[in-house]
């Protein structure tokens, strides 16, 4: 045994670039795999992970503070089955007049603010995703998911005092809009509802169902005075909307996550086998001094153990440090506050990288060891006639092409199965650029292309008397007094998951004020054209699952193809009056089992229509869509006849805020102008898509360079003849680039067929858990000239990662290299 340890520590010290290898490569691939399957862990149940990381609140009650003291609310906490529990923290509903950067006015948003002195606590850990806690009275955290522009330094104003947002927070079960500290609650109880408010937070011992739930809200209610809850949210409730939001993105995260996983496998095998076999001669020189084969593999297996052992505890740290960034971005995507790496994954990667790297040291150290003295010692100085020394004759009678290419070229025959392993690790690198690339592509044409608010970008209505716009959704605002504001439009593939966005409180228009509209629109000179829009929620036969009704859009004055929604297949309705033609989206075909073509009868409040269904429009998420003309919408509910808002369609290179002051300024008080506020979530996902790829081409690059690296050790003695003959370190530096150029060009090209394979699988997969199909606009976004250039993507990588070990052997000295053995 002490000549086995002797012996590797001997060669551990001989052999300091292969260790130095061996400890980088098993790093990598550490370090990607604890990514890899933090992410994939994470994906399976991301709400979940981030439920119990930020101990969210099973059960949040809001209670009147009237109807019940201070005592009786502290009693609350000790109901039974309580474990945790949190507040009670002041509460106020507030209107709050919020100005928009670079948009002159303020537009009125809707808040619940919560009063707590800290983010953390027992329960509802607050992530805080940009900014600070609030230091003084008159800061806010805004939640992510509240209205609003969402931006640190902006700020509202709230029955005269001014907020200023100073950072941006995840409660995981969306317990407020926004946080203040307690101090503030006082100044916003005069503007806010009349009623005092408290938030009570628990978490219990048994909540894992609805009924589980319900007896605890029992009670709670039970322990408090008759009268003093106001209303209760379920994390239930909570986590349903989040995992139909998270369904749709998963398996690209799977994609990618399997595809570094992959990767990291076959490097450690390739480079780990290329070290032992790199050894071969040593192993017949500790034979022939009476190594038996069981200790020539155990020495080898402590060459490779020590460098892996540091190499993996480097990797998982490695590995960490680069989940925060990239979990953090992940999380955005998710809507949830924390993601991290399970400590099972920590623990259990680095024991499975090390066990791979003794595995793969084993083979061939087995097969080695088998072998005399004298094959051994043979074998080791030079690869077998048939592979490297036939290709580099026959490459040789090429007299045109410069020796050191063709000596370059020859070098893949040499190691086949190291080749072909390389091969593959490029292969899957350059299928994830072509993937990510696809990917972002197919996302951006979803949310840019394909939604009416990029070729609506502006909407006008009337404000409703006696109020103001609301906001009409997740980050969209109202405005007032012809003054510009942010409103979403409606996106059809929208975050799947995401909420109809339309103008509460929209009321239908008069004859004046449409010729009011209308004027100012063609007084415009950005004006493109424009559409009229009447929303409406209906309560149909067949689809009693959708539990806001049916949203309802009727488009007119133009064809409705100019709304910029995409049919997956069919038509656009008619807008003649005396025709009943529908289009609606996927899921209302897969929840009344109707096609394209069928006919379906409408009946709401004692009316009945029969019309047409003549397309399937392009609308991802949670809600079933109808698109008619506003005399087929008026058959069947005749209080929805007429013009609620108008939609604007700009020239180019017209600004949407520009035009919407001009025209906002132009209409005057008693109008809202809204503008489509963009797309924080694409910008999310194509970072993430960008981390990723990038990730994937790091490691794929790192095992190119690994593998080139242990190539030239092999043949540091070969390299020195070469120079000794006269080879200059420029062709030296040639010859190792084209040793892995063809290698990475092959897979460059078989990449570019597998990673659009994988994109035409993805994609539908991501757009059936967003209760969708794909337009076939979608999915083509291929073109000869773009796959040509991806196809490149495989030799970029190779040599890329070739470069650093070239010119290594390019500057070595010839003596240096010559006594290498």
């Amino acid at each position: 045994m002490n000549a086995v340890i002797r012996a590797a520590r001997g060669g551990l010290g001989g052999r300091r670039l292969q260790t130095i290898i061996i400890g980088l490569v098993v790093l990598v691939a550490t370090a990607a795999s604890t990514l890899a399957l933090g992410m994939l862990v994470d994906a399976h149940s991301p709400f979940d992970n981030a439920f119990a990381a930020q101990r969210g609140a099973d059960v949040a009650v809001t209670v009147d503070t009237s109807a019940a003291s201070a005592a009786q609310l502290a009693n609350a906490a000790h109901v039974r089955g309580v474990t945790a529990v949190a507040g009670p923290f002041p509460s106020q509903s507030v209107t709050a007049q919020v100005s928009i950067p670079q948009v002159n006015g303020t537009i009125g948003v809707p808040y619940t603010f919560v009063g707590r002195s800290s983010p953390s606590g027992p329960v509802d850990d607050l992530t805080l995703q940009q900014g600070h806690w609030p230091t003084n009275d008159n800061q806010v955290v805004l939640s992510v998911n509240a209205g609003g522009p969402g931006q640190v330094g902006s700020s509202m104003t709230v029955g005269g005092q001014t907020l200023t947002v100073v950072g941006i927070a995840n409660s995981v079960t969306n317990t407020a809009d926004g946080w203040v500290l307690p101090s503030e609650m006082g100044v916003l109880a005069k503007s806010g509802s009349a009623v005092g408010q408290a938030e009570l937070l628990y978490r219990f011992a048994s909540s894992a169902s609805s009924a589980d739930i319900a007896a605890d809200i029992g009670a709670v209610t039970a322990a408090l005075p008759k009268g003093a809850v106001l209303g209760t949210v379920s994390y239930l409730a909570v986590r349903q909307s989040e995992q139909s939001n998270v369904a749709p993105w998963v398996p690209f995260i799977i994609a990618f996550g399997v595809i570094a996983l992959v990767i990291s496998v076959l490097i450690v095998v390739n480079v780990v086998g290329g070290a032992v076999v790199a050894g071969t001669t040593r192993i017949g020189v500790l034979k022939s001094i009476g190594f038996t084969p069981a200790q020539v593999v155990g020495c080898y297996v402590l060459l490779v153990a020590v460098p892996a052992v540091i190499g993996a505890i480097a990797g998982v740290v490695c590995g960490n440090l680069l989940a925060t960034p990239l979990y953090r971005q992940n999380a955005q995507v998710y809507q949830v506050g924390v993601l991290g790496v399970p400590f099972w994954v920590d623990v259990a990667v680095p024991l499975i990288v090390m066990l791979l790297t003794v595995a793969a040291a084993v083979g061939p150290a087995s097969r080695a060891g088998a072998m005399s003295a004298v094959q051994a010692i043979a074998t080791g100085r030079a690869p077998r006639p048939r592979h490297g020394f036939l290709a580099q004759r026959a490459l040789a009678r090429l007299t045109g092409v410069p020796r050191p290419v063709t000596l370059g070229l020859a070098t893949p025959a040499a190691r086949p199965g190291r080749t072909l392993v390389t091969v593959v690790a490029v292969l899957f690198g350059a299928a994830a650029v072509t993937f990510g690339v696809g990917l972002a592509s197919s996302l951006n044409r979803v949310y840019s292309d394909l939604s009416d608010g990029v070729r609506l970008p502006v909407q006008v209505n009337a404000v409703p008397p006696g109020g103001t716009a609301d906001q009409g959704g997740q980050g969209g605002q109202g405005g007032q007094g012809g003054k510009p504001s942010q409103t979403p439009p409606r996106v059809s593939g929208k975050p799947p998951g995401g909420k109809k966005i339309t103008i509460v409180g929209q009321q239908q228009l008069t004859a004046a004020q449409r010729h009011a509209i209308v004027t100012a629109i063609d007084a415009q000179p950005g004006t493109l054209h424009y559409l009229t829009e009447l929303d409406d929620n209906l309560n149909l036969p067949g689809l009693t699952n959708s539990s806001n009704g049916v949203s309802v859009t009727a488009y007119g004055d133009a064809d409705p193809a100019r709304s910029g929604l995409q049919l997956i297949s069919g038509r656009w309705y008619s807008q003649s009056p005396g025709v009943r033609e529908v289009d609606v989206n996927t899921l209302f075909l897969t929840d009344t089992s109707l096609a394209v073509g069928d006919t379906y009868t409408m009946i709401s409040d004692g009316q009945k229509v029969t019309a047409m269904i003549v397309g399937e429009v392009f609308a991802a998420g949670n809600d079933v869509n109808m698109f008619m003309s506003p005399a087929t919408l008026a058959a069947i509910d005749p209080a929805a006849s007429g013009t609620g808002s108008y939609r604007v369609s700009l020239k180019p290179g017209v600004s949407a805020d520009s035009y919407a002051s001009s025209l906002g300024a132009a209409l005057g008080d008693g109008y809202n102008v809204g503008t489509h506020g963009g797309d924080r979530a694409l910008i999310a996902i194509t970072t993430l898509i960008a981390m990723l790829t990038l990730l994937i081409i790091a490691v794929a690059g790192l095992g190119v360079l690994n593998t080139v690296a242990l190539q030239i050790r092999e043949r540091a003695h070969d390299i020195g003849v070469f120079k000794a003959l006269g080879m200059t370190p420029a062709q030296a530096l040639t010859m190792v680039v084209c040793s892995v150029a063809v290698t990475g060009l092959v897979a460059g090209i078989v990449a570019v067929p597998a990673g659009i394979l994988l994109h035409h699988n993805v994609l539908p997969a991501m757009a059936h858990a967003a209760n969708s199909d794909l337009p076939g606009s979608v999915m083509s976004v291929f073109s000869l000239p773009e796959m040509i250039g991806l196809a490149l993507a495989g030799l970029v990588i190779a040599v890329a990662g070739a470069l650093a070990p070239a010119s290594w052997a390019a500057r070595s000295r010839t003596a240096a290299a010559l006594r290498t053995e």
